[in-house]
C-alpha cells in the first residue's frame, strides 16, 4: 500500500487540536465511517476506507469515546480506534434532587440507558444485592468528578459508584457515624436534609448538631426541607403550616426519625458535616430576617418563637406568602 496513504496526515480539526468520536458498542463500519465523515474529520476517504480493510479494522470495532487529533494519518488513527484505548470522560454531578434528575446528568455525559438505570434503581432486589433499598440508594452516589469511559454501560457505572462509595466509607468514618447512633445510611439522609437547609458550609455542623440533639431526645425532626421534598413543589419559598397536615413518611413534622431516604443526593460537605457536628445544646433554628443565608439559633422554644417571628415578618414584608 503506497506510503502515502498510510502516513500521509489525513485528520482535519477545523478551529481545534483535537475533537472527539463516538461509537456504539453495536456500530459497525458504515456507522464509524459516517461519524467521522458528517462531523467533516477525513479528508480523503478512500485511502483511510482502504487502509481500514487492510487492517482488518473493518471487522474489529471498539465502542467508545475517542480523542483524534488534527493531522493524525490513517494509519495512527486506525490504530487507536481499533486498540479501545479511549479517552476517559469527566463524570460529575451535583446538585441533584431526584433520581430522574441523576439519570438525565449522567445520561448526558456517558451512554447509560437511562431507563434501565431507572429501573434498577426502583428494583428492590436489585437495591438489595447492593446493600439499599429503592427508598434510599441515591445515597450511594458521591457527589464528585470521576473519570470513566464514554462507553461504560449501566450495570458497570453502578458497580463503580457502589465501589466508591465503600471506598469513602471506612472505618473511622464509620466510627464518627456511631458515635452520633447513625448508619452510613443513615449519616446521608440526614445530610440531604442539610443541604436543602443552607448552603453555607460553615453552619452545616451546627445544623448537624440542632438535628442530633432532636433525634436523641425523640424530638420529632420537623424540618421544613422534607415537606418541601413531600409536597413535590421545589420552587416553595415558604412552608405554610397547612402542609404540616400532609400524610407522607417524608413529612418529619409527623413522623419521628429520618424519613426512608435522602430528600437530594447529599454533598460530600453536609456528610462531612454531620460525622464533625458540633456538640451544643441548641434546638432550634431559623433563618435570619434577611438574605444572608445564615440562620439565628436558639436552646429554647421561647427564643426561637421570637426569631420566626421576625423572620415571618421579614417574608411579609417582602411579599413572600408561598
Amino acid at each position: 500500500m503506497a506510503y502515502q496513504a498510510v502516513f500521509s496526515p489525513n485528520v482535519w480539526i477545523e478551529n481545534n487540536e483535537k475533537a472527539y468520536v463516538y461509537i456504539n458498542t453495536d456500530d459497525d463500519f458504515e456507522d464509524v465511517k459516517k461519524e467521522l465523515y458528517s462531523k467533516g474529520l477525513i479528508i480523503n476517504r478512500l485511502p483511510f476506507e482502504k487502509l481500514a480493510e487492510y487492517k482488518k479494522y473493518i471487522g474489529n470495532i471498539k465502542p467508545g469515546r475517542y480523542e483524534l487529533t488534527k493531522g493524525m494519518n490513517n494509519n495512527d488513527l486506525i490504530n487507536l480506534l481499533r486498540s479501545g484505548e479511549q479517552e476517559p470522560v469527566k463524570v460529575r454531578f451535583n446538585n441533584i434532587r431526584l433520581k430522574e434528575d441523576l439519570a438525565e446528568r449522567i445520561g448526558e455525559q456517558i451512554n447509560i440507558d437511562k431507563e434501565e438505570f431507572l429501573e434498577l434503581l426502583d428494583d428492590s432486589n436489585y437495591t438489595a444485592s447492593i446493600g439499599f433499598t429503592p427508598e434510599n440508594v441515591a445515597c450511594m452516589f458521591l457527589p464528585n468528578t470521576y473519570f470513566i469511559n464514554w462507553n461504560t454501560d449501566t450495570k458497570q457505572f453502578l458497580s463503580r459508584m457502589k465501589y466508591e462509595y465503600d471506598q469513602f466509607w471506612t472505618e473511622a468514618r464509620k466510627a464518627k457515624a456511631a458515635q452520633h447512633d447513625l448508619s452510613p445510611v443513615e449519616v446521608s439522609i440526614l445530610a440531604s436534609i442539610i443541604d436543602k437547609e443552607t448552603q453555607q458550609n460553615a453552619e452545616k455542623p451546627r445544623i448537624a448538631g440542632v438535628y442530633i440533639n432532636r433525634l436523641n431526645s425523640g424530638w420529632r425532626l420537623q424540618a421544613d426541607p422534607t415537606l418541601v421534598y413531600a409536597m413535590g413543589d421545589f420552587e416553595m419559598k415558604r412552608v405554610l403550616n397547612a402542609y404540616k397536615k400532609i400524610d407522607s413518611p417524608y413529612n418529619t413534622y409527623k413522623y419521628l426519625g429520618l424519613p426512608p431516604g435522602p430528600i437530594c443526593i447529599p454533598s460530600l460537605s453536609s456528610i462531612k458535616a454531620v460525622l464533625n457536628a458540633e456538640d451544643h445544646n441548641y434546638f432550634f433554628f431559623c433563618a435570619q430576617p434577611n438574605y444572608s443565608g445564615y440562620h439565628n439559633f436558639a436552646k429554647h422554644g421561647k427564643q426561637h418563637n421570637i426569631n420566626a417571628e421576625k423572620y415571618r415578618e421579614f417574608l411579609n414584608k417582602e411579599g413572600i406568602f408561598k
